[in-house]
């Protein structure tokens, strides 16, 4: 981990970059920016306090970001990542400081128990009559050779392994996970997590009665010491973490404070320029097996092929062009944003228009250029080419419920060998994770007397002293395979994942399921829409187009290419049967 004083300033404009204006002769509008810029949305505050609440997606952010540098950073749709591995890296530092300090109390205790232990064993009790060795049992020399240490370890390690197999986080400040995140979790997981639960604050119970018992006696101090002095530790812990909770990741500061910024250093300021440069791009670096990483789930795809048929083949000799269609096809999009701002307040006000270009993994990060003028020749160059691997795609994207859905249909129009070929491909990010929306609460818990903090920081500091060790050992784990792989220099690759995938939870819920499905039908329309109308102006037929795309308001009925052996039937009671008849 580098240290330092300096912060890292950001050196690019507040406003994802988009490209220039393409030649006059086929221009097209800007891209629209959000309303507000994405280091200041809620799917970038929530992440950011994801990474202080989930171990694991903490490591990966960073993993991702910093230990993988030869990777162009993925696509960050309504977020920043700069603030999300800021905090990642703080949270890191963080309880790197508390596992070292908990380091130095459990050297401490179990170094005071085992001296208080040979000194019990070296003293030898006599009976003041006889002068003979007494053979009566002393409280305090059994008190003194109690193994308090390892029986307070293993009263942590119990209730962390119940952590752990319940499915319950693991970082060092605990949270309980929603009970839908531990679902797919087995039955007999649950019972083993329930036993470790039982007999490890069974454990605990009579750790402390013995351990009040022994320090009435008057020996044995380090087993009531040190487990307070580890819980005064945890305190601290949590304590700093409540802090950043409530003066920087509050929706109101978060809104007004400046992003957080990067740890001082030449490598973070490098990596910090970098992700700034290419997250917002509209060049896209990809590997062909996971081409659309950051845009998330793909959500019911398709395309078809026309073949294109003058009404009256003579006297015009032009062709049909792929800018053509889309520039037909934004005038569309543009029209629904507009009447939409102007009618109600649905999401589709807001919605974003990009051409983007797609290019394969291949030159290292450092040659790859984002200048806006090398875009905007990647993209005039690639508007009407059929190769495999420069690809362009109109990009189509609304973030709704806070940018918590994310719709993203990206359209590619290709116009070559007397054909058109329409290919639409709908993705959906999905909320993110429900626990990470905890903080609020616990800035709001942080306020609650210093009694009720310290009886909590009691009951969490059995599993936090072990998630902080194992923190700690990934710590030392990703910062050896850092300077062991040395990724300035390793073969360039594209993007694995993305900061908001990462973050985000399997699927959606129903009321989100409806918004999208109505955000992919209108949008789908209007591209269809626009299709036909390029097909017209330059004079093509349209009858077979409409065959192979039906729209149909009420189902959205699609109906490509030829069926073999298959059925359709549309209406409430319709039935259909493979080489049979319809009815409805």
């Amino acid at each position: 981990m580098e240290q330092g004083n300096a912060e890292y300033v950001p050196t690019v404009a507040a406003t994802p970059p988009s490209p220039p204006p393409l030649p006059a002769q086929r221009a097209t509008p800007p891209a629209v920016s959000p309303a507000r810029h994405p280091a200041h949305s809620e799917a970038t505050r929530l992440l950011c306090a994801g990474v202080y609440l989930d171990s694991g997606f903490r490591s990966r952010v960073i993993e991702e970001l910093v230990e993988h540098e030869e990777r162009p950073v993925a696509p960050s749709l309504g977020v920043d990542a700069v603030p999300v591995l800021a905090h990642a890296l703080r949270a890191r530092t963080q309880e790197w400081q508390t596992a070292a300090l908990l380091f130095a109390v459990w050297i401490g205790f179990f170094w005071m128990n085992f001296a208080a232990s040979d000194a019990s064993l070296s003293s030898t009790s006599y009976d003041r009559y006889t002068g003979a060795p007494s053979s009566s049992l002393d409280w305090t020399g059994f008190a003194g050779q109690a193994p308090w240490a390892l029986a307070y370890a293993w009263i942590c390690l119990q209730l962390f392994l119940a952590r752990v197999i319940g499915g319950r986080g693991t970082a060092t400040y605990v949270v309980e996970r929603d009970k839908s995140s531990r679902a797919g979790i087995p039955r007999w997981r649950s019972w083993v997590a329930r036993y470790f639960i039982f007999w490890g604050w069974f454990s605990a119970v009579v750790y402390w009665i013995a351990a009040i018992v022994a320090v009435s006696q008057g020996d044995a101090p380090e087993g009531l010491l040190f487990p307070l002095l580890i819980a005064g530790v945890i305190a601290w812990h949590r304590y700093r973490i409540a802090a950043v909770f409530r003066h920087e990741l509050s929706p109101e500061s978060f809104e007004r404070l400046p992003r957080a910024p990067l740890p001082a250093g030449e490598r973070y300021q490098r990596i910090g320029a970098a992700i700034d440069r290419e997250q917002h791009s509209a060049l896209m670096i990809y590997d062909p097996f996971r081409p659309f990483i950051g845009a998330g789930e793909t959500y019911e795809p398709w395309s078809f092929a026309l073949e294109l048929k003058r009404k009256k083949p003579e006297g015009r000799s032009d062709r049909l062009t792929s800018r053509q269609v889309l520039d037909l096809i934004r005038p569309q999009l543009e029209r629904l944003r507009d009447a939409s701002a102007a009618t109600s307040r649905d999401r589709l006000k807001d919605l974003e228009l990009e051409e983007c270009v797609f290019l394969p993994a291949g030159p290292p990060r450092g040659q790859i250029s984002y200048a806006p003028d090398e875009v905007a020749r990647h993209i005039e160059g690639s508007v009407d080419e059929g190769a495999e691997a420069r690809r362009l795609f109109l990009r189509i994207r609304v973030g709704a419920w806070d940018e918590q859905v994310v719709t993203t249909i990206l359209v590619r129009v290709h116009t070559q060998g007397g054909m058109l070929v329409l290919e639409v491909v709908p993705h959906v990010l999905s909320p993110i994770r429900a626990e990470y929306k905890r903080g609020d609460a616990i800035a709001a818990q942080s306020g609650g007397g210093a009694l009720r903090e310290a009886v909590r920081a009691l009951f969490t500091s059995p599993t936090a002293s072990v998630a902080s060790a194992f923190s700690a050992g990934r710590t030392i784990a990703g910062t050896f395979r850092l300077w062991l792989s040395d990724p300035r220099h390793a073969l360039p690759d594209a993007p694995a994942a993305s900061v908001r995938e990462l973050g985000s939870v399997p699927g959606v819920w129903l009321f989100q399921e409806m918004d999208i499905s109505r955000y992919v039908k209108t949008v789908q329309d209007r591209i269809v829409n626009g299709v036909r109308e390029a097909l017209r102006s330059q004079g093509y037929e349209t009858g077979e187009f409409e065959q192979q795309v039906v729209n149909v308001a009420g189902g959205g009925v699609f109906i490509g290419g030829s069926m073999s052996g298959g059925a359709i039937a549309s209406g409430a009671a319709a039935q259909a049967n493979a080489g049979g008849s319809s009815s409805a």
